[in-house]
């Protein structure tokens, strides 16, 4: 992994937000929401040096570029989104350390890391979202919250479940946030907006209007009922 900084901001125990692309979307689509929301700057990069695949476009090929923003505001620091994660074991447990690194650096008391949780039931109505933290108390304080927290035992794979692993080894207060579907080979607009209320919630930060989701959500329906295939 490359990382590089392109300026020092001036933050004071910010709250951080951490997620890269997962099932469904949902941690691209919420990260991007937020840094729209909150009109993130860009600070520092982090790229993977070793790509894992080539773009063919028909003749002659490309190498991709994948690069993830940290962006901030006044209060916030957001990683992440974008598209894709790292491809080896060696890149992701690298750019765990980094996002730790700069959590530290800024005095940061809490990780928010988000995503979709796969459920097989079928969804009607609304998108719940489930969380789960890095201890039992910090669970016992969320759950006077009126919130929902993961329901079974189960193995949280790749960046969104593994910087919990890193907030915890290193005292620094993670939640995870996983907001249920029941297809994760489509973009998830309803679940994303399920997640950004929730996050709401438990920051007491203001994300603006969702409609734009709704839009999102309803357009997708209408095209799969047309039989539109979306390859993620």
């Amino acid at each position: 992994m490359k990382f590089t900084q392109m300026q020092e901001p001036s933050l004071e125990k910010p709250l951080m937000i951490a997620a890269l692309q997962d099932m469904g979307n949902v941690g691209s689509i919420v990260i991007d929401f937020v840094n729209k929301s909150k009109r993130t700057i860009p600070f520092r990069t982090a790229e993977a040096t070793h790509p894992s695949y080539v773009l063919d476009n028909g003749g002659y090929i490309e190498i991709p570029k994948e690069i993830w923003e940290y962006r901030h505001d006044q209060n916030i620091i957001v990683f992440g989104g974008g598209v894709g994660q790292p491809k080896t074991e060696e890149d992701l447990h690298a750019l765990c350390q980094d996002v730790i690194d700069v959590a530290k650096k800024h005095s940061v008391k809490f990780i928010y890391t988000l995503g979709g949780f796969h459920t097989m039931r079928q969804i009607r109505g609304d998108h719940q979202t489930f969380i789960t933290t890095t201890s039992k108390e910090l669970t016992a304080q969320l759950q006077r919250l009126d919130v929902n927290m993961t329901p079974s035992k189960s193995v949280i794979t790749g960046f969104n479940g593994l910087i919990l692993g890193y907030a915890k080894q290193n005292g620094i207060h993670g939640i995870g946030l996983y907001g249920e579907l029941d297809e994760p080979s489509i973009p998830q607009y309803k679940t994303a907006k399920s997640v950004i209320t929730t996050l709401a919630k438990l920051t007491y930060q203001n994300f603006g209007d969702t409609t734009e989701l709704d839009i999102m959500a309803a357009d997708i329906e209408r095209k799969l009922k047309s039989g539109w295939n979306y390859d993620i």
